[in-house]
């Protein structure tokens, strides 16, 4: 059985070294199979996701992928905004062609914020089209208290969530998508011709029972986690908003 208050001080240790600037903080802890609440703190509060935003691009590319509404082997054109993308990045070039697998890939793993804006554009022709399939996909799952303004977490006016909003979308990625969740739990793997790592490769490492996980950093935000972990037929969600960790998160 998953120690509760062992998880959680995990997540907590991986998000908890100081920072001169403190985001403010939210957590919560769910029963991925039933949805219980293990643990609560401030976690209906809208926060800045960061870049768990990717969950909610992620959901929809999965969606996307299901319906045929796109090919997974399909390559789409890389726009001069998706290439100019800041922080995080795969490093794409305005023009160049990538498939949609690989974008995913380095959405998923690297948390690429250039692949992020491609597959938003790829899958509604824009991102600003994206951010309301987004929208209506968060109304769908029940997720009440999230707005998103673009597909990667950047800071922007009006795009917040919750930590408890951020824990039942794993879980419906969880529930809706099973067969593509272990690439939220790939530590290396490649993309475009690039290798790419995992932004959560040490929690991943880490922790026994890791199956998935995401992050994301923005200076609004704090620094952000989700991670689903399995142990003897018993799965949890933990979801940190506002960690204060400058070291425990790359390399």
């Amino acid at each position: 059985m998953i120690n509760i208050r062992v998880f959680l001080i995990t997540i907590l240790i991986w998000c908890s070294a100081t920072i001169s600037f403190a985001a403010p903080y939210a957590a919560i802890v769910i029963d991925a199979d039933t949805g219980k609440v293990l643990h609560s703190e401030s976690a209906n509060t809208r926060l800045h996701p960061a870049g768990l935003t990717k969950l909610a691009t992620l959901y929809a590319a999965f969606e996307a992928v299901e319906t045929r509404e796109v090919d997974l082997d399909a390559k789409v054109r890389v726009s001069l905004k998706a290439a100019s993308e800041e922080l995080a990045a795969l490093g794409m070039r305005e023009g160049q062609r990538v498939s949609i697998r690989d974008l995913i890939r380095a959405t998923a793993i690297k948390g690429a914020n250039d692949t992020s804006t491609t597959l938003a554009e790829a899958i509604s022709g824009s991102e600003q089209a994206f951010t309301k399939r987004l929208d209506e996909t968060a109304k769908k799952l029940g997720l009440s208290r999230s707005t998103f303004k673009n597909a990667h977490g950047l800071t922007e006016k009006g795009h917040l969530s919750t930590a408890s909003d951020m824990a039942f979308l794993m879980q419906a990625i969880a529930d809706d998508f099973p067969r593509y969740l272990f690439i939220l739990g790939r530590i290396n793997h490649s993309a475009a011709g690039k290798k790419i790592t995992h932004s959560a490769r040490r929690l991943l490492k880490g922790y026994k029972g890791a199956v998935a996980a995401n992050t994301g950093y923005t200076r609004a935000a704090g620094f952000n986690g989700v991670l689903l972990a399995e142990k003897e037929n018993e799965r949890i969600i933990t979801v940190v908003i506002g960690g204060k960790s400058t070291t425990t998160m790359i390399a």
